[in-house]
């Protein structure tokens, strides 16, 4: 789903300067500028997640499990720039998922400060199904028949299987789909040419495919819930460190984000530098303290503030001077505001709930403006590089 149709992929301009041809061609070589060959894998991927889901349909179309929608691709492998070796990358994909039959969900910010800020539980309840534009004779109401009669003439609610109390719960949907994967994989046409192996995952399913040469391909199946008509999802996958409960969904930018690189790929130059750019960053700062995640924000900021016409690839050491400027910058000022919340310069592509567009810019630097001496040593660092 998010693929564009040109690949990242450039070679060195003639326009550059001798000078600037040498640095690039040293760079390219010192940290393997060169953007992985990640279309032909995600392919793979994408035949892998759609032939599962086709089974899971046909398996559970009759029962009250989550209804599983076509997969959003997401993460730096979906974006064009993973920073990692290839045989190291991991492909990611959302998979939302909607209420069955006779089952609706209502997200629930939660408020009781014992979950992560961001976090939301979602309730799930039963609706009526006796009325409608089309009801369904074969099924019957949770709602409007008896106890008895339910449990003799159908399965159990989602309420009873993939929730815990009223909520849905995470932990539990990836536990059912690790089975389900585990137990579809011999009639899938992949089962032919990769073994596969389920790796642990509380919160996902991620699966790891080997081929007889040897060569893997890791994929991880998140599973999400979209607010409203957004780009915005929830996710079960909490970030790494956190621990939340199986309740917790935490909403996640990663699909606008894909969709922010979809678009800045059609509308770029032909020879665009832009993913080299992050990759070249990203190996750059391997070790300090600053993360992937402020790296892409500051470029996407970066995206929106330079014209794309400057993003040529004889323009990249100009790019990723600016970036690395602009990173210094906001490390001097213990600021970095995160890109989808109250930015005046989002592409108006970007389908944002309203209280994003409202909301004070949140400050991914936090950390540093509460501990000096961690902003102290991330600028010796930085300055180290």
């Amino acid at each position: 789903e998010v693929e564009s149709s040109r690949e990242p992929e450039s070679e060195e301009s003639e326009e550059e300067s001798p000078a600037e041809m040498n640095m690039i061609w040293i760079f390219s070589r010192r940290f393997q500028l060169s953007v992985p060959k990640l279309a032909s894998r995600r392919r793979v991927v994408q035949e892998l997640v759609n032939e599962l889901l086709q089974i899971s349909h046909s398996l559970f179309s009759n029962s009250f499990f989550p209804v599983l929608e076509p997969v959003i691709g997401v993460g730096s492998a979906y974006e064009g720039w993973s920073p990692h070796k290839e045989e190291d990358v991991i492909y990611c994909v959302f998979v939302p998922l909607k209420p069955p039959h006779g089952h609706a969900f209502r997200l629930e910010p939660d408020t009781t400060g014992k979950m992560p800020r961001t976090s939301t539980r979602i309730r799930v309840e039963q609706v009526c199904t006796c009325t409608g534009e089309q009801p369904d004779q074969n099924k019957l109401c949770f709602l409007h028949h008896s106890e008895e009669e339910l449990k003799r003439n159908q399965v159990n609610s989602l309420l009873y299987t993939l929730c815990t109390g009223p909520y849905l719960d995470g932990e539990k949907i990836a536990l059912w789909f690790q089975t389900f994967v585990i137990s579809a994989w011999s009639v899938m046409p992949q089962s032919h040419q990769y073994s596969m192996k389920v790796l642990p995952s509380c919160r996902s399913c991620k699966m790891k495919l080997m081929k007889s040469s040897g060569r893997s391909l890791f994929v991880e199946m998140v599973f999400s819930v979209q607010q409203g008509d957004s780009d915005i999802f929830l996710s079960s996958q909490p970030p790494e460190a956190q621990f939340p409960p199986g309740t917790a969904w935490l909403e996640s930018c990663a699909v606008a984000e894909a969709k922010f690189f979809r678009q800045v790929a059609v509308q770029a130059p032909p020879r665009s530098c832009h993913l080299k750019c992050l990759r070249l960053c990203a190996r750059l700062l391997e070790g300090s303290g600053i993360s992937a995640y402020a790296l892409k924000t500051t470029v996407m900021h970066l995206l929106t503030l330079i014209p794309l016409s400057e993003w040529q690839h004889k323009y990249l050491l100009m790019r990723v001077d600016d970036i690395m400027r602009y990173l210094r910058c906001c490390l001097e000022e213990k600021r970095l505001k995160h890109f989808f919340f109250g930015n005046e310069d989002m592409p108006e592509e970007i389908s944002l709930p309203p209280d994003f567009h409202e909301a004070q810019p949140l400050n991914l630097f936090q950390h540093l403006a509460q501990d000096p001496a961690a902003q102290t040593k991330a600028l010796k660092e930085f300055d180290e590089l």
